[in-house]
C-alpha cells in the first residue's frame, strides 16, 4: 500500500477540481473570500465538497493542514 502525503494538488483532486498549478492559482484568484466568510461556507462548493472540508477540519484528519492551507490561500489580503 502506497501512502502519500496530502498536498494542495491532491486536495483539489479529492474535490474533483483541476489540480495543476495554473488551475489552483486561477481558482484562488477567482474565489477570494472576505474575512467574515468561512472556507466551508463559501457558496462555490458543492454540498459534497463542503461536507468533506468540514469533516476533515472537524476530525483534524490528515487533510486538515492542507484544508488550512487552502483557507489561507482564499483569504489573502488584497495587494
Amino acid at each position: 500500500m502506497e501512502l502519500t502525503t496530502p498536498t494542495l494538488a491532491t486536495l483539489f483532486e479529492q474535490l474533483g477540481l483541476d489540480s495543476d498549478d495554473a488551475s489552483i492559482d486561477a481558482f484562488a484568484e477567482k474565489n477570494q473570500l472576505p474575512d467574515n466568510v468561512k472556507l466551508i461556507d463559501a457558496d462555490f462548493w458543492t454540498p459534497q465538497q463542503a461536507r468533506f472540508l468540514k469533516e476533515e477540519l472537524r476530525e483534524d484528519a490528515e487533510w486538515a493542514p492542507i484544508v488550512d492551507e487552502l483557507n489561507v490561500l482564499l483569504h489573502k489580503p488584497a495587494d
